[in-house]
C-alpha cells in the first residue's frame, strides 16, 4: 500500500517515498545542494526526483544509498516503491 498526505485542492499529493527521503537527506545530516553535487546533477533535477516528476537512474540510486548511508531495505522502500 502507499501512504498519501494530499493538500486538500491541490492536485499535488506527497508520497511516503517522498517523506522518507526527505527524512533520510535529514539524517544523513546533508543539504539538498550537497546531494544534488554527489548525483552531478542541478538542484532543479534533483528536486524533479524528488518530487517524483523524474525517475532516479540506477547509477543515483546506488550514490544515493552511500550518500545517505541507507539500509538495503530503505533503499528498497524509497525507490523502488510502487507507484
Amino acid at each position: 500500500y502507499e501512504i498519501s498526505a494530499c493538500l486538500v485542492g491541490s492536485e499535488m499529493c506527497i508520497r511516503e517515498d517522498t517523506l522518507e527521503l526527505e527524512l533520510a537527506i535529514k539524517r544523513a545530516r546533508k543539504t539538498k545542494r550537497e546531494y544534488a553535487n554527489y548525483l552531478g546533477i542541478s538542484e532543479m533535477a534533483l528536486y524533479n526526483k524528488i518530487h517524483n516528476t523524474a525517475e532516479f537512474k540506477g547509477s543515483e540510486i546506488a550514490k544515493s544509498e552511500v550518500f545517505l548511508n541507507l539500509s538495503p531495505s530503505l533503499t528498497k522502500k524509497i525507490f523502488l516503491s510502487a507507484t
